[in-house]
């Protein structure tokens, strides 16, 4: 090898622009880390903003009902095992209450004339198989029975 060749080398060496293998190793585990970091985050951001539909629905029915009771002296309860859902939307319609056709939750009311309890429960609000329970009665009390986005 003569001396020109060795430089032609070197120089093309140092030319050379790239990542080594291990540099892209280290920029695909720092990657990996993040993502197993966001992303549950974001899967119980998204079950949070889809458990407002169930909350805003059981405050309209704590409302109605409340309403009902004023005109009525009594609670509207509905015969045992009817459910509202988008599949049956005007179930709770004998007090005003319609369900959206694109409802993920399903609405129960059961109670007597003095008390009612309203519940809503979800299946599959993210990718797991958790369900998601709310209940309101009618002190107006709304609270999670089974939280999907802390049930993990």
């Amino acid at each position: 090898m003569n001396i020109s060749n060795i430089n032609k080398t070197k120089r093309f060496r140092l030319n050379q622009k790239g990542f080594s293998l291990i540099e892209l190793l280290i920029v695909l585990v720092i990657i990996g880390i993040l993502a197993g970091i966001a992303i549950p985050r974001y899967m119980s951001s998204t079950v949070k903003a889809k458990q407002t539909e169930a909350k805003q629905m059981l405050h309209q029915i704590y409302l109605l009902q409340r309403s009902f009771f004023q005109n009525n002296d009594r609670y509207w309860i509905p015969q045992a095992g009817i459910t509202a859902d988008k599949d049956n939307q005007y179930a709770f319609d004998t007090i005003g209450v319609e369900i959206m056709k694109s409802a993920r939750y399903a609405y129960v009311i059961s109670g007597d004339i003095d008390h009612f309890t309203a519940t809503a429960t979800a299946r599959r609000l993210d990718d797991d198989p958790a369900i998601d329970q709310w209940e309101i009665d009618e002190s107006g009390d709304l609270k999670a029975i089974i939280d999907d986005a802390i049930a993990r």
